[in-house]
């Protein structure tokens, strides 16, 4: 009994032992943890850290629910399992360690040219005869954040130049402009393509093309790749081939199945740029965008046992209008240290809030519902000069207030917006039998015919142009001074992008909703969510007259 009672006091005495032990070790790893930064990450299985988390007071409302309720609510619903999650948007950060504060150097806001914001001579030799001197506010801070190697997200709104602001520091290592082409040496230093821009529809991914064709000039045009949908496929590869290009530009779906079929190589790659980044959230690009985010700047033969430093480092340019909270989210996981650059600002994105306001250090962040965010998005997209107005007449004399309309601001370059493709052939048939030249576009046109109706437009040959929402984001026509709504928009965010369409580059422009009566209502309702005036016109005597000016000469 007695060897039989000590062996079981032994046992007692070892179990505490351990299990103060085990304690010991808990309370250890407990407070290593609480001595950890919080750093406001996304976890996509684990839930989002909160400073409820950390035992503070303050915190941010998370949004959940299924899909559905994600795509309503403006969340992204591109989530990736957390092993992939890493691969996308953590390599860097496991080579840094832990993060630390960025350093954010003074961009020169106020720059008059742009050799000051350090772009290499032959670049701003390039833009000074294309007639592009002095950078615009966003320019002018984005340029310089980029070219010092850092993740960004540029927000400024519609026609500000966010283009360029993105495209002059990728050539200015990329392609014939760069700094080094003097050299003289640029084969043998290529690795192949080595900047990849998605753009979430074919009008904007051609407009870009064209840009970057118009600043490397006639003889350097092919390296710059479009690969849009909707084109042939077998071209583009055999271009791919041929040209050998530095810059791919591209939809989600296109670019996808060429890298899932071989024939696009981009693990070398050193710049992503995901053009209007909120569109291309939305559920539909959802498995093209898994594929790209794997795949570019990411290197296939990278595993546990290889080296990290050896892996190349992509930087991700995020562009938008717009930064609502599925953006913020996309951003924080896909990228490295972001910064938020918009008109003379560069700031951590850390410090926006999902509402979409800067939050200083030592300031309480407020809950906000994702559609108040929404519709402060739809407001910093607005363009600044714009004059609005609403005009009331029954449907079937739509097409004739348009015709006035036009005639009383002497506009010279319209775009016409209605929500359904199939009126746009009548609407566009009333307006040539009137004597106005008039054109539809829209996704169902072939490349050629797009390409055609877009080139007769910016020329003049056609004073009206009829679409539908496919053209309220990409439609880069410098020269269009009136935006029509010949249907209203079903929200204030797809009225601020139409709108959008005019008044770029510092430019005037008026945008007028052409409503029946029991519509007013939505327009009142646009006004008061946009924080614009809206006023009510008439068309007298050739004239634009508002109710205002009716009142006061009655």
């Amino acid at each position: 009994m007695v060897p039989a009672l000590a062996a079981t006091r032994s046992c007692i005495l070892v179990g505490d032992f351990v299990s103060l032990r085990i304690f010991s070790r808990l309370q250890k790893t407990v407070s290593y943890h609480k001595s950890l930064p919080a750093f406001n990450k996304i976890g996509h299985e684990t839930g989002t850290l909160t400073l409820t988390s950390f035992g503070l007071k303050s915190a941010t409302e998370t949004t959940s629910g299924n899909e559905k309720n994600k795509l309503q609510q403006g969340v992204s619903t591109i989530e990736f399992p957390k092993s992939k999650a890493k691969k996308v948007g953590g390599s860097r950060e496991k080579l840094v360690g832990p993060k630390k504060s960025p350093d954010i150097q003074a961009a020169p806001f106020a720059a008059e040219s742009f050799s000051e914001l350090g772009l290499p001579p032959l670049l701003v030799d390039r833009l000074e005869k294309e007639g592009f001197k002095v950078p615009t506010d966003v320019q002018a801070a984005a340029i310089p954040t980029i070219l010092r190697d850092r993740d960004v997200v540029i927000q400024s709104y519609t026609g500000s130049g966010k283009t360029l602001a993105y495209l002059l520091p990728i050539l200015s290592g990329v392609g014939p402009l760069k700094k080094d082409s003097s050299t003289g040496d640029e084969s043998k230093n290529k690795t192949g393509i080595e900047a990849v821009i998605v753009a979430p529809s074919r009008e904007l991914g051609m407009q870009i093309v064209r840009e970057v064709e118009k600043l490397l000039g006639p003889a350097d045009k092919k390296l710059v790749q479009q690969l849009v949908g909707g084109a042939n496929k077998s071209r583009q590869e055999d271009a791919l081939k041929k040209n050998k290009p530095d810059i791919v530009v591209g939809t989600p779906g296109r670019i996808a199945e060429m890298s899932t079929a071989g024939k696009l190589h981009t693990h070398g790659c050193r710049y992503l740029v995901l053009d209007e980044v909120d569109e291309l959230l939305a559920f539909n690009f959802r498995e093209d965008m898994h594929r790209i985010l794997e795949h570019v700047g990411r290197r296939s033969g990278a595993g546990p046992n290889r080296s990290l430093s050896r892996q190349p480092e992509r930087q991700t340019i995020m562009v938008s209008a717009t930064v609502p909270v599925s953006v913020i989210r996309a951003a924080r996981s896909w990228a490295n240290d972001p910064l938020l650059v918009q008109a003379k600002s560069v700031a951590p994105l850390e410090n926006l809030s999902p509402s979409g306001t800067v939050n200083f250090p030592g300031t309480a962040s407020n809950s906000n519902s994702s559609s108040n965010s929404d519709k402060l998005s739809a407001v910093q997209s607005l363009p600044p000069n714009l004059q609005h107005y609403y005009f009331v007449t029954r449907i079937q004399h739509k097409i004739d207030a348009l015709r006035r309309c036009v005639h009383a601001l002497d506009a010279k370059c319209v775009i016409a917006f209605m929500n359904h493709t199939k009126q746009l052939k009548d609407a566009v048939y009333k307006l040539e039998a009137r004597g106005m030249k008039a054109a539809e576009l829209h996704g169902d046109l072939s490349k050629l015919a797009r390409s055609t109706i877009l080139k007769k437009f910016k020329n003049g040959e056609v004073r009206v142009l009829l679409t539908s929402e496919l053209s309220a984001r990409g439609l880069d026509v410098p020269e269009c001074d009136l935006v029509v709504n010949l249907e209203l928009p079903t929200d204030s965010v797809h009225y601020a992008h139409r709108a959008g369409r005019t008044g770029r580059l510092g430019r005037k422009g008026t945008v007028v909703s052409i409503c029946e009566d029991p519509e007013v209502f939505v327009v009142k309702k646009l006004q008061k969510q946009l924080g614009i005036l809206i006023q009510g016109c008439e068309f007298t005597e050739g004239k634009l007259v508002t109710e205002e000016e009716k009142m006061l000469k009655a």
